[in-house]
């Protein structure tokens, strides 16, 4: 009785334990089926992208004029604020002329004598060295009332904006210039371009610019001069800018941004999504899938195209890429892939 009631036991335990035992081979064989992880992907592509390079730059006046006289003296009368649109002659500054009011008086009596001096040479009153003399004394005073009159009133030498002012009416000018008058139509920008590049610039090429102040405003300007020397500590050359500011939108000290179309590449393209950065670094990279493997591929980035990035090295066209499910992934980790695009 003792042995039937054991063996019974025995088979009931057999009955109960069986499933589960299987139950649990089971849910490994689930949890080893499971063990992929899963992404998404794309394939890296060849695309021809623009070769653009960009460089930061502030805005100059293509002429600025510094308007002062050649000697000290007291202003008398300054004609224009900061701000004021002068045009080229135009009267600025009128500084003190009792000087030059005497020399005119000067000039004056000298032109009397010389006409009586030439009277009295027709009848021999006099020598023709005499006349001689007396017109080379009206000779130099005219040169010298020229000059003082150029330092006397002082007038635009182009067409621009003040925009500085130093003085007051009635102060005398010391060293400071009475005004600064800038051009402000065109403007100009300059940047430092890589030497690698010095065979690609050239005189004529359209470049795009944008301007911190107005945001993704563009404005367009014109490669003019080239720098035709490398400066040898940064292996760079100068280029200058032409930008047309007819409406005035553009002022001297903006920062810009000047980017130059150098032509076009084929280069390797993929999605932004695929990019990842290294905590605590500047590295990027991606993971690749190889035999059903991630593998980790740090990539160096060229230019940000909308949603998608320019790979300049670390991958090769026809990689695929995760974009999708990293933050699961290390390198070496199985994947199984979503879908595939």
């Amino acid at each position: 009785m003792y042995m039937k009631t054991k063996r019974l036991f025995s088979v009931i335990s057999l009955i109960i334990i069986l499933p589960l035992l299987l139950s649990c081979k089971k849910e490994q064989k689930e949890e080893t089926a499971t063990a992929k992880v899963k992404v998404n992907s794309v394939r890296a592509q060849l695309e021809p992208v623009d070769q653009i390079s960009t460089y930061t730059a502030t805005v100059k006046a293509d002429v600025i004029n510094q308007i002062t006289p050649a000697m000290p003296g007291r202003i008398e009368k300054i004609y224009v604020e900061i701000g004021d649109r002068v045009r080229k002659g135009q009267l600025l500054v009128q500084m003190e002329s009792s000087s030059l009011r005497q020399q005119n008086v000067q000039l004056a009596n000298l032109e009397k004598d010389y006409e009586r001096y030439l009277e009295l040479l027709k009848v021999g009153g006099i020598a023709q060295q005499q006349v001689d003399q007396i017109k080379t004394q009206i000779d130099m005073l005219k040169t010298a009332i020229k000059n003082l009159q150029d330092n006397t009133q002082l007038l635009s030498p182009i067409s621009g904006t003040v925009t500085a002012r130093n003085y007051d009416n009635g102060d005398v000018f010391a060293q400071m210039p009475v005004l600064t008058v800038q051009q402000l139509n065109p403007l100009k920008a300059i940047i430092n371009v890589s030497e690698s590049l010095f065979t690609k610039v050239k005189p004529g090429m359209t470049v795009n610019i944008k301007l911190d102040v107005y945001g993704n405003d563009d404005f367009t300007g014109k490669v003019t001069l080239i720098y035709p020397t490398i400066d040898a500590a940064t292996h760079t050359f100068g280029v200058e800018v032409t930008i047309q500011n007819s409406d005035l939108r553009v002022r001297p000290g903006m920062y810009a941004r000047v980017s130059l179309n150098l032509g076009t590449n084929e280069s390797i393209v993929v999605s932004d999504a695929a990019i990842q950065r290294q905590p605590g670094a500047n590295d990027k990279y991606v993971f690749a899938i190889e035999n059903g493997l991630a593998k980790y591929r740090k990539v160096e980035l060229g230019q940000h195209l909308g949603d998608r990035y320019e790979i300049l090295s670390g991958i090769n066209p026809g990689d695929e890429v995760v974009t999708a499910g990293q933050a699961r992934l290390i390198d070496g980790t199985e994947v199984e892939i979503l879908n595939n695009r």
